[in-house]
């Protein structure tokens, strides 16, 4: 007995190390590619009725410049996630609302300039929008900001909702006078969106999805998107309104960093 046994539980050893390697391997890879896998898709290939404004391609973000990696204004996804959206799409066009996503696949390099941007401290260009009340020395330890981000996954998106028809969002001009993420949809940026009680990516606990200072019409808008995302395989953030992932995801432990562009998918865009 002890012979076969052990000839067993050394052959399950060889088979997990050569899946560990794999795996690592995958993962090393995907750092460095500059091409996307096969079954990641242009959403507009998917849906082009979603409305699309990608604030990282912008200088329009917490940062206040455009992010590392961002060469279109596109929102790449899994095709399963993108897929799921176009369901969701589907179910909000005959109520009268259409999704807007403003971030979707985000490559690694990007998050990286987040982390550069949140340990310099003496760079606080975008507070008075962002993160007025936050002291940049938290943004980790209130986990704004953190080194790996599951939207370099693929399946993860920021979206919202917006009223049809849509009607167009004046651009941000770089310098122009900030008002906070958390003030009255009257005062602060203008967003084409239904109100969310917040903007996106306030960095506040009023864009916790569930808080109870959010109430009415904002915490409506909240539980159409999602309950509508939720009923189709997506799960919530619980911390940020606007962030969903599409579940089971194909790429649950990879991070990749290929650019958001058209030439980085292998299907025709």
């Amino acid at each position: 007995m002890t012979r076969p046994f052990s000839a067993v539980r050394g052959l399950v050893a060889v088979l997990a190390a050569l899946l560990t390697v794999t795996a690592a391997s995958a993962t090393a890879r995907a750092s460095t590619d500059g091409r996307a896998p096969a079954d990641f898709v242009a959403l507009s290939t998917v849906d082009p009725t979603i409305l699309q404004e990608i604030r990282y391609f912008t200088p329009h973000n917490f940062v206040g410049t455009p992010i590392d990696g961002y060469q279109q204004p596109i929102c790449i996804l899994t095709r399963p996630a993108a897929e799921a959206l176009h369901r969701a799409q589907s179910q909000l066009l005959r109520q009268g609302y259409s999704l807007k996503v403003y971030d979707c696949y985000r490559p690694q390099r990007a998050v990286d300039h987040f982390v550069r941007w949140a340990e310099d401290l003496d760079d606080e260009t975008m507070k008075g929008e962002f993160y007025p009340d936050v002291d940049k020395t938290r943004l980790f330890e209130d986990g704004y900001i953190a080194a790996k981000s599951g939207h370099s996954r693929g399946s993860t998106m920021d979206l919202t909702l917006v009223k049809l028809p849509a009607h167009p969002t004046r651009p941000y001009i770089p310098g122009e006078t900030l008002v906070p993420c958390y003030a009255s949809r009257a005062e602060r940026f203008p967003d084409n969106s239904v109100d969310m009680g917040t903007g996106y990516d306030c960095f506040d606990t009023l864009s916790h999805t569930l808080d109870p200072r959010i109430q009415g019409e904002q915490l409506a808008n909240r539980l159409l998107l999602k309950d509508t995302l939720e009923g189709l395989g997506f799960v919530n953030l619980a911390e940020e309104w606007w962030h969903y992932t599409f579940k089971p995801e194909l790429y649950p432990d990879t991070y990749f960093d290929f650019p958001v562009s058209a030439k980085s998918l292998t299907a025709a865009y």
